[in-house]
């Protein structure tokens, strides 16, 4: 599990395609302080597993459908990635729950300064804009971000000076292609509120008034 806050911008210093696959060498510093082969680190949001160590470097695989799913299929040598170690056990949420585990893409519509923040609009599918709430959570390349605009095409941010400066996101145009985990909360309640498929049996008593009467909505 993730919180969204970028540790470091790293560096994909070489890719190996396989058939369907990959397998990523990344440059990194910080988040291979106490990390090990078998723990996960966010890439751009996606939840992977170093398989592999170095000096100054980690390398992890990536799957065909990890690839389908995300913008690392279009990861190059030398393109600037969002590093993430997997959130400690003592640590802090200074962002919000993100799993690591891509729902989809977006696309970069527009960046536009505003005094010292920047806009940045993203459209995406409806299936995604769904989950997708204003002043709800989103993860962006793995970035946690408070979505202040939603339309039914897609949302806009506003990212102030310092998320700008520690992450990749304002080193992108328009045009770019951007990795979205929707806020994992939202996909859980559609899921235990959804009607039985036929000759399922629903056991869990949560519906529209246990959770007004909850503060939920």
């Amino acid at each position: 599990m993730f919180t969204g806050i970028i540790e470091e911008i790293g560096t994909i210093a070489r890719i190996r395609n396989g058939g369907a696959s990959a397998v990523l060498e990344v440059q990194a510093q910080k988040v291979l302080e106490g990390t090990k082969i078998g723990d996960s680190i966010a890439v751009n949001g996606v939840c992977l597993t170093v398989t592999g160590m170095g000096t100054g470097r980690f390398t992890a695989d990536v799957m065909a459908e990890t690839l389908r799913r995300s913008s690392l299929s279009s990861v190059q040598q030398g393109s600037q990635v969002n590093l993430e170690r997997a959130m400690a056990a003592d640590g802090r949420f200074g962002g919000h729950i993100v799993s690591g585990h891509i729902d989809g893409t977006g696309t970069i519509t527009a960046m536009t300064p505003e005094d010292t923040a920047v806009w940045v609009e993203i459209a995406a599918s409806g299936e995604l804009m769904r989950y997708i709430v204003e002043k709800g959570s989103i993860a962006i390349d793995g970035i946690s971000l408070t979505v202040a605009k939603r339309t039914e095409q897609g949302f806009a941010v506003s990212l102030i000076p310092h998320t700008g400066a520690e992450t990749t996101l304002l080193h992108k145009k328009p045009g770019d292609m951007v990795n979205l985990e929707n806020d994992i909360i939202g996909k859980y309640v559609e899921q235990l509120m959804a009607k039985p498929s036929s000759g399922e049996e629903r056991q869990s008593s949560i519906d529209l008034d246990f959770l007004a009467g909850h503060g939920f909505i």
